[in-house]
C-alpha cells in the first residue's frame, strides 16, 4: 500500500515538474496514437473475429462478437479521451465556487445557470447529499437546485462525448437540448409548488460551514494531473457497467431481428415510450453503460423518442439516487420530483416520435 501511494506522489511530482515545452508534445503524441488505433478498430474487430476466431460472417454470433470487440475498446477510448479532456476543465469548478455562483439567483435565471453548471461540474450519486445539504444551507432556491441536480448525471460529458462518437453531432445536440430542457423545466416547477417545508428538519437546521470544503490553487500541471485522476476514478468505477452494456447491446445487434425492436419501441405504438420510461426507472447504469445499449435498439429501428425517454430514466430516475436522496427529503418531495421529471422525459419522448 505504501509502496502505490509513493507511486502516485511520484507521478504527480513528475508532471507538476513537467514545463509546457515538455506537455504539449507529450499530448500530441499521445492524440496520434489515439487517433490511429481508433481509425483501426473496425479492421482489427473484423479480423479477429472472422480470422483468428473464425466465425462464419452473416451469422447471428458473429455480428454480436464483432459488435462487442469493436465497440468494447472504441467506448473506452472515447471515454478516456472525454473524462481526461473534461476533467481539467472540471478542476475550474468545484462544488464551493458552483454553490456560490448559484446562490441570490433568480429562480428562472437561476435553474438555466443550474443546469448549464451541471454539466461540466463533479457529480455521482454519492455527492447528492452533501452537494444539496450545500445549496439549501447556503440558499440556493429549492427548484435551482433540482435543476442542478437532474442535469449534472443526466446531461454530462460522458453522455455528450459518447453520444457524439458512436451516434454523431445530431443526436447528442438533440439529447443535450432535451436534457437541459428537463432540468430547467423540473426545477421551475419544483421551486413554484414552494415544497422547502418537504426537506428533511435536519438539513436546514446544518450549518454552511460544515459542508465547506478548503479550496486548493492549482498550476496547469496540477489540472492534468487532476484529468488522469479522473480517468482513473470514473473508468475504474463504471467499466463494468460499460462491458455489460456492450454485451447488451451486442445480443440485441446479432440475435433481436429489426421488426421485433420497431413494433416494441417503434413510433406506431403510444405505449411504447411511457412503456420505456418504467423499464428504465428500477435498472441501474449511467450514461457509459447505457449508451451501447441505446446505440443497438437504434440499429434495430427502435424510435428516437422512445429510446431517448428510456436513457433520461435510466439516468435521471435510478433507484439508488432515490434511495439517497432520502435521507434530505421527504416522500412527498421525492414523488413530486419523480413526478415532474418522468413528465418531462414522455414529453420529449412524444415529440421526438412525432417530428422524426
Amino acid at each position: 500500500m505504501e509502496s502505490k501511494s509513493t507511486t502516485n506522489i511520484f507521478q504527480k511530482e513528475t508532471w507538476t515538474n513537467l514545463g509546457l515545452s515538455a506537455i504539449i508534445p507529450i499530448c500530441a503524441i499521445g492524440v496520434y496514437l489515439w487517433w490511429l488505433i481508433y481509425h483501426s478498430l473496425p479492421a482489427l474487430s473484423a479480423w479477429a473475429t472472422y480470422s483468428v476466431l473464425p466465425l462464419q460472417k452473416g451469422s447471428h454470433l458473429g455480428a454480436s462478437i464483432e459488435f462487442f470487440l469493436y465497440d468494447t475498446p472504441k467506448v473506452m477510448m472515447l471515454l478516456f479521451l472525454v473524462v481526461f479532456g473534461v476533467g481539467i476543465i472540471r478542476s475550474y469548478f468545484t462544488p464551493e465556487k458552483t454553490r456560490a455562483f448559484l446562490s441570490g439567483k433568480s429562480e428562472f435565471a437561476g435553474n438555466v445557470l443550474a443546469a448549464l453548471l451541471g454539466i461540466v461540474t463533479p457529480f455521482c450519486s454519492c455527492s447528492a447529499v452533501p452537494l444539496f445539504i450545500g445549496f439549501v444551507t447556503a440558499g440556493v432556491p429549492l427548484g435551482v437546485t433540482f435543476s442542478f441536480l437532474i442535469a449534472a448525471p443526466m446531461v454530462n460529458e460522458i453522455a455528450l462525448g459518447l453520444l457524439y462518437g458512436l451516434l454523431g453531432w445530431k443526436v447528442a445536440a438533440i439529447y443535450l437540448g432535451t436534457g437541459l430542457f428537463i432540468a430547467i423545466f423540473a426545477g421551475w416547477v419544483i421551486g413554484r409548488l414552494k415544497l422547502e417545508n418537504h426537506i428533511e428538519d435536519w438539513v436546514t437546521q446544518t450549518n454552511v460551514s460544515a459542508v465547506t470544503m478548503e479550496e486548493e490553487k492549482l498550476t496547469f500541471n496540477d489540472r492534468i494531473v487532476y484529468g488522469w485522476d479522473a480517468v482513473k476514478e470514473i473508468i475504474g468505477r463504471v467499466w463494468i457497467y460499460v462491458i455489460l452494456g456492450i454485451a447488451v447491446g451486442a445480443g440485441i445487434h446479432g440475435f433481436v431481428p429489426e421488426g421485433v425492436m420497431a413494433s416494441i419501441m417503434g413510433k406506431g405504438s403510444w405505449w411504447s415510450v411511457p412503456l420505456s420510461v418504467v423499464i428504465g426507472v428500477p435498472m441501474y447504469s449511467n450514461a457509459a453503460g447505457i449508451i451501447p445499449v441505446v446505440e443497438a435498439l437504434l440499429g434495430k429501428g427502435a424510435a428516437l423518442g422512445t429510446v431517448l425517454a428510456f436513457m433520461m430514466s435510466v439516468i435521471a430516475l435510478s433507484l439508488p439516487e432515490l434511495v439517497i436522496l432520502r435521507k434530505v427529503l421527504k416522500p412527498r418531495l421525492i414523488a413530486t420530483f419523480v413526478g415532474v421529471v418522468a413528465c418531462g422525459i414522455l414529453f420529449v419522448g412524444y415529440l421526438f416520435n412525432m417530428i422524426i
